[in-house]
């Protein structure tokens, strides 16, 4: 049985409980909650369920949170661990067709569903490898301006209905093989938010194929932080600094290797 781990900062109740609502206990056999902000609310709430493990923790990010339960993970031998966000919602049995793909697909290092908003409204999660102008044009210029730039990083020319193999899945919901965490590691901790999704995906993808699966479909509130936050949005392109500097700010190989295959 898959496990799975949400990070916490002073989440609120109601959206936690939502949450692990679609962890059933018949389907993933533990759920660790990683608490970065130490919220007695928090570790009340998780008392009261049997199958979810309360983890205090310094605020050390989100990649580093997740790392705490992935360790656990490896240590036990668990074939599949969820990460996921805590204001992410779905039908617990709507993911059983993600861990049998996996099952019968050893190449396969992660997979992602269709994420909806609230409304029903596909969010595109699932993207090229961006390049710099990519984040700053999307975060920074009005879309009208850039939107056929901004189109093609988000993979709107492609048919979300059907699978793809794809080398960015967006952190709020990321099933991953163990075994593939084993060949490539775990979250860089050094992006304390944002990249580390990127970065772990291109990682998996250069060993794996790395799958949007619409056969399951997940709830995502999406709250966008940094775009209503200047401490967020601070933290976001500190980040994304770090990413770059890692990565290649304009010579990246690897990037135009994964991203060929997917440009229209």
């Amino acid at each position: 049985m898959p496990v799975a781990s949400i990070v916490t900062y002073h989440t609120d109740s109601r959206e936690l409980k939502d949450c692990i609502a679609s962890l059933s206990p018949d389907i993933f056999s533990e759920v660790f909650v990683i608490d970065n902000s130490r919220d007695a609310a928090t570790e009340a709430l998780c008392a009261g369920y049997r199958h979810v493990r309360y983890m205090p923790s310094d605020n050390c990010g989100y990649g580093a949170g997740h790392n705490k339960a992935l360790r656990l993970s490896l240590e036990a031998g668990t074939d599949y661990h969820l990460v996921l966000n805590s204001d992410v919602r779905f039908n617990p049995l709507s993911i059983l067709p993600l861990i049998e793909y996996l099952d019968a697909n050893p190449d396969v290092g992660a997979v992602q569903p269709r994420i909806e908003y609230p409304d029903g409204t596909l969010q595109y999660t699932v993207r090229l490898l961006p390049t710099p102008a990519d984040v700053i044009f999307r975060r920074f210029l009005p879309r009208r301006l850039v939107a056929d730039r901004i189109n093609r990083y988000e993979l709107r020319h492609i048919d979300h209905t059907r699978p793809f193999n794809v080398p960015y899945h967006q952190g709020s919901f990321m099933l991953l093989r163990t075994s593939a965490l084993k060949d490539v590691g775990l979250f860089d901790e050094r992006f304390f938010m944002y990249p580390e999704d990127i970065d772990l995906t291109r990682r998996i993808h250069e060993k794996y194929r790395t799958m949007y699966m619409p056969t399951a479909t997940v709830v995502h509130d999406h709250r966008a932080a940094s775009y209503h936050s200047p401490k967020m949005l601070a933290i976001h392109m500190v980040n994304m600094i770090r990413y770059f500097n890692k990565w290649g700010w304009i010579s990246d190989r690897q990037r135009r290797r994964f991203n060929r295959p997917l440009q229209p």
